[in-house]
């Protein structure tokens, strides 16, 4: 009965080895993934695509890498030109090239990331920023994306990592410095008021002096018109009809010249 149980044991591990060694045969690569094989220690050239593999047990172990875009969430600290403190937060998009996981994987590791990725974003960021007045950082996001994801190719395709797409997340600054910024909008508003107000002044002004120009020339225009039509048997006519039939008398120190019965006196 003893004999019995032991070779049932014997059976039984054997067995579970049996597992154990079929399971480590093979590996899964999952979509969107590359394996990287290590062979006791060295990594071999190329990489497995996705799907099952078959692998050397306890000898050989597969390293997955990520090839998809993977999104990277960066807070960093830069000078900008007029030596202010911009605290920047970033999300890069950035994907490792499949041909090159193998070598990526055996000259820096899986922590690719911190080691390279985070390291040159600081280190493009802080070029790119002291290029910019912490004003001019605000109002040119769009220039200072495209700069990263150009200058972070320039330093990491190579190494096989592309860098796809830069979001500046947030821009902020010092309390005295967006106490200024606030401080001359509010200045320039009121210029621009200013400004406004004191052409609106000068258009009515304009438009008031034309309209009595115009009305000016229009006055003048009729007067002229009236004169030109005064004739002399019109003037001769109109005195006519508002005569009242006496004639006007005139007397002088010597004699009286006339009378309106046409009489006349020394």
């Amino acid at each position: 009965m003893t004999k019995k149980i032991r070779n049932l044991v014997i059976i039984a591990v054997v067995a579970v080895f049996a597992v154990i060694v079929a399971a480590n045969c093979f590996t899964i690569v999952d979509a969107g993934h590359t394996g990287v094989v290590v062979t006791l220690g060295k990594v071999n050239e190329g990489v497995l695509q996705e799907g099952m593999h078959l692998k050397a047990p306890f000898v050989q172990k597969v390293v997955k890498i990520d090839n998809r875009i993977v999104k990277l969430e960066v807070d960093t600290e830069a000078f900008s030109k007029d030596l202010q403190t911009v605290a920047t937060t970033l999300a890069i998009n950035y994907r490792v090239d499949t041909s090159k996981s193998y070598s990526i994987y055996k000259n820096i590791g899986a922590d690719y990331e911190n080691v390279l990725v985070a390291p040159a974003v600081n280190e493009v960021l802080k070029a790119i920023t002291a290029q910019y007045t912490a004003e001019e950082s605000v109002t040119n996001r769009a220039l200072i994306s495209d700069g990263l994801i150009q200058g972070l190719n320039e330093k990491l395709n190579n190494i096989g990592l592309y860098i796809t797409d830069v979001n500046i997340i947030n821009f902020d600054f010092s309390d005295a410095f967006i106490t200024a910024i606030e401080e001359k909008q509010v200045a320039q508003q009121q210029l621009l008021k200013a400004e406004t107000e004191k052409q609106t002044a000068i258009t009515n002004a304009e438009a008031q002096a034309e309209t009595t120009r115009i009305k000016a020339e229009a006055e003048a225009d009729a007067n002229n018109k009236i004169k030109a039509s005064l004739n002399e048997d019109i003037i001769r006519s109109k005195f006519y009809e508002k005569w009242n039939g006496e004639l006007p008398q005139a007397m002088g120190s010597d004699s009286i010249i006339t009378s309106i019965d046409g009489g006349s006196a020394e």
